[in-house]
């Protein structure tokens, strides 16, 4: 992403929770109370605890000086997108007082640049500072006059971070500090319904002087202070025996028609035992056992606009490691293993986007709650715009057997179809804008999307139109021996600034540095996805994805063909109806330009051993949901992995999974 697109991803994100601050009359209907028996300073009660979120626009500054034994100084500003959480408690006095504790955690995004406090280079050394969490545990003073509250604020700061030293001679050096200061701020929060508020704050941390010394006696001497402005949306919590004079409801209940809120969290380890491999490169699974667990963490607050506009915003924490850094095979075991590492939770605004839906008339239907939903009555027949930032996939391929890492199957080619390169940064995401006209029995879909603008990166090429992603779908709907079915034909072009396969291996000078090579080139595809209940406990799926493996992988992974098929089966026969089997299988391919150019020792996105004794990659999946209530799954979940990276010299490898998934 280039800095224009992180600058409006910052302001946005907090238009997005801001948004949220709706009429109180409407949402004071919405439960039951008549408006005008409550006077207008009791339609939000203050006193009380609270828990909520927060994200935002941080700046930083850092003197560091390095000594080894030559001395040198540097002087760093720092800045980027935040997100975080808080919890506290407060009281309202009869005077119109408030006085309150809070303690907040906040985490930088998941670009490194924007969280390196400082760095200094030598001769001898290279060291960064990279901040990881800044946190406070502060008082609060206010005013309150009726629904608005006006604070000030402050108390005891504390931040994480890491020093790495990669020196000219010897292995990188890793330091963890933690430093401790001070606070201060202010803020005014809204209460916009019963339980929920939502808040503008500004915070000025600073903190003491670092002074690390690092195993090769290498010292580090820095200063760090922190401003931020954030956005905050609180949820009041109704304890037993409160007295809170309004009805108790769900947590998540938004108190009104005119918003939603879900959330999930996932945590998911995995690891396997040793396994054969005389050999292995940069891009292989190390043959040692190992494991790797992720943990994310999301919001998804959808908002109604108007009639038929709605906007979305889905911030999230993400945490954790894929096994090998997420290498080692086309198709990766766990969708919940990005392509970027992260030893601590970042913030990411994984969606944010706007969509209008334009009734043709006739015939309606009620459109559930999901998180990618309002409940809503629309006409059948209509045509939904949609335009922001989201992942292809969120649009297109649907499948409602195989399609979510987080429920369903987690390798790569079960949940997605391998072949399709769709535009996407490192964390599956893009910028794009998407066309669906709707009718009873079939859907057309069209989208454009901004692309890497190189090979498996966070930037985009913004030369709109000339670069880019193309793609079409047709879903067609259809019944057979009476149980639902549908199939979706998707084809795709990608317009990319990419390297040829052929061009690097023809080329003895260029060492296998495919880069050079890169120049403006087609990439194109398609995709066949079936799906077909054969009764109310039990639906098979399939897909078929081929691309035409010419030029190197610009976002997803190293399949050029993929065929995956499986079923999923309800536990209603052994009385666990909300638990589900899945068991599944997929082939992978790659095309002879790629595969030449992968045992010549070349690299792709994620495999590379540095050569090739090239057969089929071939998976074999199986997991057991089980659903301890509504909310909470814990699954269980084998991988059979045979010639990872198409590799026969290597494996194969037995992938054991767990998955704790809990939603609202």
């Amino acid at each position: 992403m280039n800095r224009c697109s992180r600058s409006w991803e910052s302001v946005v994100a907090g238009v997005g929770l801001s948004l949220l601050a709706l009429d109180r009359p409407a949402v004071a209907a919405d439960i039951g109370m008549p408006v005008k028996a409550l006077p207008i300073q009791s339609v939000f009660d203050w006193t009380g605890f609270y828990v909520g979120a927060h994200a935002g626009f941080s700046r930083g500054s850092s003197s560091a000086v390095l000594t080894d034994p030559a001395i040198t100084a540097t002087n760093n500003i720092f800045n980027g997108v935040i997100g975080g959480v808080q919890a506290g408690y407060n009281y309202r006095l009869p005077s119109g007082i408030l006085l309150g504790a809070e303690a907040d955690i906040t985490f930088p995004n998941y670009f490194t640049s924007n969280s390196v406090v400082s760095s200094s280079v030598t001769a001898r050394s290279d060291v960064a500072e990279q901040w990881d969490y800044v946190g406070t545990v502060r008082g609060r003073v206010g005013y309150v006059a009726g629904p608005w509250l006006t604070y000030a604020t402050g108390g005891l700061a504390f931040a994480g971070e890491r020093f790495v030293n990669a020196p000219a001679i010897g292995n990188d050096e890793r330091t963890l500090n933690t430093r401790l200061g001070w606070a201060a701020g202010g803020g005014v929060e809204y209460g916009f319904a019963p339980h929920w508020s939502v808040r503008l704050e500004y915070l000025y941390s600073q903190f003491g002087r670092a002074d690390i010394r690092l195993p090769s006696t290498t010292q580090y001497a820095s200063t760090l202070d922190f401003r931020s402005l954030r956005v905050g949306l609180n949820r009041k919590i109704d304890w037993p025996g409160s007295g809170n004079f309004l009805p108790k409801t769900s947590l998540t209940d938004p108190e009104s028609d005119r918003w939603e809120i879900h959330g999930q969290t996932t945590y998911l380890p995995q690891g396997y035992p040793a396994f054969r491999a005389p050999y292995s490169g940069p891009n292989s699974l190390t043959p040692a056992p190992q494991a790797q667990a992720t943990w994310s963490n999301s919001l998804f607050l959808d908002v109604r606009l108007w009639e038929g506009g709605e906007l979305y915003y889905n911030p999230e924490l993400l945490q954790g490691f894929g096994l090998s850094d997420t290498v080692g095979a086309g198709g990766f075991p766990s969708g919940e293993a990005q392509k970027s590492n992260f030893p601590y939770p970042h913030y990411n605004t994984s969606r944010l986007f706007l969509r209008q839906t334009i009734g043709l008339g006739g015939e309606q239907e009620e459109l559930p709650s999901s998180p990618s939903q309002l409940a809503t009555k629309v006409d059948v027949s209509r045509l939904t715009l949609q335009a922001g930032k989201f992942a292809v996939i969120d649009i297109f391929d649907g499948n409602s057997y195989a399609k979510d890492t987080r429920k369903d199957f987690m390798n790569w080619s079960m949940w997605a179809p391998g072949a399709f390169d769709y535009p996407a940064d490192k964390l599956g995401l893009t910028y794009g804008a998407t066309a669906e006209l709707n009718q009873k029995y079939w859907a057309l879909r069209s989208g454009y999307f901004l692309i890497d603008s190189v090979s498996n990166s966070n930037n985009f090429d913004t030369k709109i139109f000339q670069r880019g992603g193309y793609t079409l779908e047709l879903e067609t709907r259809y019944s057979l021996f009476s149980q639902p079915g549908k199939l979706r034909t998707l084809a795709w072009l990608n317009s990319a600034y990419s390297g040829s396969y052929r061009e690097t291996l023809n080329d003895p000078a260029l060492n296998l540095d495919i880069a050079q090579t890169r120049t403006g080139r087609i990439k194109y595809g398609y995709v066949i996805n079936l799906e077909q209940a054969l009764n109310d406990e039990i639906g098979l799926f399939g897909r078929w994805s081929w691309n035409n493996g010419k030029t190197e992988i610009m976002a997803f992974t190293d399949i050029d063909a993929s065929l995956a098929f499986g079923a999923s089966i309800k536990g209603t026969r052994w009385g666990r109806p909300d638990d589900v089997i899945g068991v599944g299988g997929a082939i992978n391919a790659l095309s002879t330009d790629h595969r030449d150019f992968i045992a010549a020792g070349g690299l792709g996105p994620l495999i590379g051993d540095g050569q090739l004794n090239y057969r089929r990659e071939r998976i074999f999946e199986s997991y057991y949901a089980l659903a301890l209530n509504k909310q909470l799954t814990l699954s269980a979940d084998y991988q059979f992995i045979t010639n990872p990276a198409y590799n026969a010299d290597r494996g194969p490898v037995s992938v054991f999974s767990g998955r704790l998934h809990g939603e609202f």
